[in-house]
């Protein structure tokens, strides 16, 4: 996943200016715009959503406040599938764990559309505080008889083959657990959206999250208290507050 999403990053990089060289055509353009949008994540550690408002500073610079909701995976996760009825589950899965991140930031536009068929390329960062929630993961188990032995949290001791596989998402939900962070993120945004009125974008970056201890969520690795990855994901909203229609000659930077 790590080498699939640096490959996107770098692919995008390469061919995003090129793209956003067309052929150029005078068109009004709205001078003060503020946005409100969201976004599907995905990260090589996990996937999640963002919500952003991004607050107008002059024409190419904008105040973005974010907030995400998104689930963190331990870099050696990997599914088996049990031999009898194809269930698939994460051997030594401790614990499942999503945050909750509120951030602020700036956006900069670093190459502005000026044709209907362009892309506006951006560069972003935000940060802030973040709430990590762990929630226990149960699974189903089998006795040696072969017959259906129960829910239970993983256990060292435990043997794959008589696992049946991972109970309910919902059960353990009363035993969550909060741990507070930070988190921080740098990207790039291709806004390609032909109106002027709506928002349709790429982005690719990096992230990193950091919490106040080590995060529990493998039994048989070694966890971290901090999450590096990339991310790439696909954003769309709307323009708002849109105060004036100008040509392109006419913006003030």
């Amino acid at each position: 996943m790590k080498r699939i999403l640096s490959i996107t990053f770098i692919l995008v990089i390469m061919i995003a200016p090129v793209m956003a060289q067309g052929e150029l055509a005078e068109q009004p353009r709205i001078f003060y715009r503020n946005e409100k949008s969201l976004a599907i994540m995905l990260n090589s550690n996990g996937f999640g959503m963002n919500g952003r408002y991004a607050k107008r500073i002059n024409a190419r610079r904008k105040t973005i406040y974010d907030l995400d909701l998104a689930s963190i995976k331990h870099r050696k996760e990997v599914k088996i599938t049990n031999f009898f009825n194809n269930k698939s589950f994460v051997f030594g899965k401790q614990n499942s764990f999503f945050t909750l991140r509120g951030g602020y930031g700036k956006q900069v536009e670093m190459f502005r559309k000026v044709d209907k068929g362009g892309i506006s390329i951006r560069r972003f960062f935000s940060a802030g505080p973040s709430i990590g929630f762990l929630k226990p993961v149960y699974y189903e188990f089998l006795n040696m008889n072969g017959q259906y032995d129960g829910t239970r949290k993983f256990n060292t001791t435990a043997n794959h083959q008589m696992i049946f596989g991972k109970a309910s998402f919902f059960k353990g939900f009363d035993e969550i657990s909060v741990v507070p962070g930070i988190y921080g993120r740098l990207g790039f945004m291709f806004e390609y959206s032909r109106n002027d009125l709506a928002l349709h974008a790429l982005e690719a970056g990096i992230s990193c999250d950091l919490f106040m201890k080590e995060i529990p969520i493998m039994a048989t690795e070694k966890n971290e208290f901090y999450f590096f990855g990339f991310f790439v994901s696909y954003r769309f909203g709307k323009i708002v507050d849109a105060r004036g229609i100008v040509n392109e000659n006419d913006l003030v930077y």
